[in-house]
């Protein structure tokens, strides 16, 4: 969302822009200062963010007399549909009717009851991904004409190479080694980080492993497995890792490792593609989709066949240097000026009421 936000002041700045936020949140807004900033004012909404999101919404957005209303996650606000208010929303994952397990069952209702509002209200559906259309159709039952496949973007700043100082500066920040296998991804069973430690450790392999993401307590047993087998010394777990640093995180390691279960749209394996990194991925949901001929696939539980790969990409230079120059090249295609364009010409036929 903030990429989208980000490229329509950059690329499209002759529109007037109002983002509904229940926090201000200093780092958005310094990268988009443009935008008309609307968030609760009074305590009870203050306390109670959902309330304001949810409900209290539609009728701010009535009075602000909008052209348009984009829902950036998942869900419009109740009441949309009686405002006479265009609206579009993007619809990431229906994660939690393909994996229920892993969801609360009131978590499930919730998101459940969310999505089917917002696709049953919308004047159109973003899906960031083919796979996520496929979805959208087979499980809540939208019409396809309904649904405009818009892939995600990454940041520009993956598109630019730092340069060796920066690289030595962020290395040491984090007191990392010069070369590693990197996972980016919150830490929690869907991304499945405790295959790659086994297909390490069963294939004796001692190349440090680097993970970068926001803990859950799966963190826990990745850390049980790690002590249990002697890999403390071979293992960085990292957390709050800003932005700015990751271009070059990505572009000093040998190999970025994505090995999810189920995904939307993959947005790790975009960024290293565009930051020059090999990529092996899972070869489940949407992720073939999204790497194309750029990165190598193995089944997600397959930890085997991971260890073969991450054998030949250490020993095969020539390899690496491929995936490199594909990743770099399938980056392009989700640069944000592109991606971006397709939102605002959505945007505008949605107003037309076409």
């Amino acid at each position: 969302s903030r990429n989208t936000l980000t490229a329509l002041q950059k690329f499209f700045p002759q529109h007037n822009y109002i983002l509904y936020t229940p926090e201000v949140r200093t780092d958005v807004f310094k990268e988009n200062p443009l935008f008309d900033v609307r968030y609760p004012t009074s305590l009870f909404y203050k306390v109670f963010r959902s309330f304001w999101r949810n409900f209290a919404l539609a009728r701010t957005l009535q009075n602000d007399e909008l052209d348009l209303y984009h829902g950036l996650s998942n869900e419009l606000p109740s009441g949309i549909h009686k405002t006479g208010i265009p609206s579009v929303v993007t619809m990431h994952d229906l994660i939690f009717l393909n994996f229920p397990l892993w969801y609360k069952p009131v978590d499930r209702k919730i998101y459940l009851e969310k999505s089917k509002y917002a696709c049953q209200v919308a004047s159109r559906i973003i899906a960031i991904s083919n796979h996520t259309r496929e979805d959208l159709i087979t499980h809540l039952n939208v019409a396809p004409e309904r649904i405009e496949l818009i892939y995600q973007s990454i940041s520009e700043r993956f598109f630019f190479h730092s340069v060796s100082d920066q690289v030595d500066d962020v290395l040491a920040k984090y007191n990392l080694p010069a070369q590693y296998l990197l996972t980016v991804g919150t830490i929690e069973p869907r991304k499945n980080q405790l295959s790659v430690l086994k297909a390490l450790y069963n294939k004796g392999l001692d190349i440090p492993y680097v993970i970068i993401g926001k803990p859950t307590p799966y963190l826990m047993e990745l850390k049980e497995y790690i002590g249990t087998h002697r890999m403390r010394e071979q293992v960085y777990i990292l957390d709050n890792v800003p932005d700015i640093d990751m271009p070059a995180l990505y572009q000093q390691a040998l190999c970025m490792v994505y090995l999810s279960h189920y995904e939307g749209f993959g947005l790790p394996v975009v960024e290293a593609m565009a930051s020059g990194c090999p990529v092996i991925a899972s070869s489940v949901s949407c992720l073939p989709e999204i790497g194309e001929n750029a990165a190598l696939y193995c089944e997600p539980n397959d930890d085997s066949s991971l260890g073969d790969l991450i054998l030949k990409v250490m020993n095969d230079e020539s390899l690496r240097i491929e995936l490199a120059k594909r990743g770099r090249l399938r980056a392009r295609f989700f640069h944000p000026e592109e991606r971006v364009t397709a939102v605002m010409n959505l945007y505008e036929s949605v107003i037309k009421g076409e």
